[in-house]
């Protein structure tokens, strides 16, 4: 594990650390052990309004940001998913203390996923272009992409980092600023994506980090009316509060990543062998807490009966365990 004291455990707001404005602090565990990792900075209104005003500063005319062409973000990008990289253990590391599931999934899945989404964005920054339309003679028509502005981005406990990059660096690369509330089970790869922005050269502002709870933290980039979208991922009932908040107050756009019910459908014709492995790894994966989990199964009447018998086999040799040992193929549920 990494030693604690490295850690950044505050809000990250204009490329700096700060304490919350209530003095609250809250807990995060291992959920492996159950034991307290440590305390983090407990964010509320107050707090997410300074980081809304430090990255509204940002997006302003005139601003480091605004004036940064988008080949620069594009670098930008780049160097962050060098420092991934550089890092990869170390997060991976944080992960694994902070959800639970298995390290190798956390270095080999997750952060590569990380890293290749943030060179993807980072390539198609300077690639983001208009159209030049014919039109009347005595007339010039165009279009031109612009960002949005200041955006907000709630993520969830289930994959911390990896969605947080999802919708961090799509934003970059167009040119927004962001204000993130991670999820307060699962706030620390965040924080450390906060000293690594720090440390690319972002300017100050771009990336504003507030852990917190959603009822408090979550609410107040919700309802805010300088906030010009939201990004959610997380459950349903919860995506439908941040919907009606947002067209409650500015009717900022939203975007919703919810629970989803996905069946994998399993033919008479098929390969049993592999139709059984790729049914369990679509529920098992990340413990089963993924948005995406093939929690039912169509199976084809005439071989339903040895489906289920080769099913429960392949269950049972699942390796349940301590996530930081190589065999472990599933850890604790969350």
């Amino acid at each position: 594990p990494v030693p604690l004291p490295l850690l950044s455990l505050q809000i990250f707001i204009n490329n700096e650390w700060h304490e919350s404005t209530s003095g609250k602090k809250f807990a995060t565990y291992n959920p492996s052990t159950l034991e307290k990792i440590c305390d983090i900075e407990e964010g509320d209104k107050p707090d997410v309004d300074n980081a809304v005003e430090a990255a509204k500063a940002a997006f302003q005319q005139g601003s480091p940001w605004r004036q940064m062409d988008a080949l620069s973000r594009g670098q930008l990008l780049h160097k962050l998913a060098d420092l991934l990289e550089r890092d990869r253990v170390i997060l991976a590391t944080l992960e694994t203390m902070d959800t639970g599931k298995p390290f190798l999934q956390a270095y080999f899945i997750d952060l590569e996923g990380c890293i290749k989404t943030l060179r993807y964005y980072a390539g198609w920054a300077d690639k983001i272009q208009g159209r030049t339309i014919p039109v009347d003679e005595n007339f010039v028509c165009f279009t031109r992409h612009e960002p949005m502005g200041v955006c907000g981005a709630i993520t969830p406990w289930n994959f911390p980092l990896l969605m947080l990059v999802w919708k961090m660096a799509p934003a970059l690369c167009c040119g927004n600023t962001l204000v993130i509330k991670p999820a307060e089970q699962t706030p620390l790869t965040s924080l450390y994506i906060g000293s690594l922005i720090k440390e690319v050269g972002f300017p100050p502002g771009v990336v504003n980090i507030v852990p917190g709870y959603g009822p408090t933290a979550g609410a107040a980039i919700s309802t805010h009316h300088n906030i010009d979208k939201i990004a959610f991922t997380g459950s349903t009932k919860v995506g439908k509060l941040i919907k009606e908040a947002a067209s409650k107050s500015n009717l900022k756009r939203v975007t919703l990543e919810l629970g989803g019910k996905n069946p994998c459908i399993v033919c008479a014709d098929a390969d049993l062998d592999l139709a059984v492995e790729c049914a369990h790894q679509g529920v098992f994966f990340n413990q089963g807490q993924c948005c995406t989990a093939a929690s039912r199964v169509f199976v084809e009447e005439q071989i339903y009966p040895e489906f289920v018998k080769r099913s429960v086999e392949y269950a049972k040799k699942r390796f349940v365990g301590d996530p930081f040992d190589a065999r472990t193929e599933q850890g604790p549920q969350v």
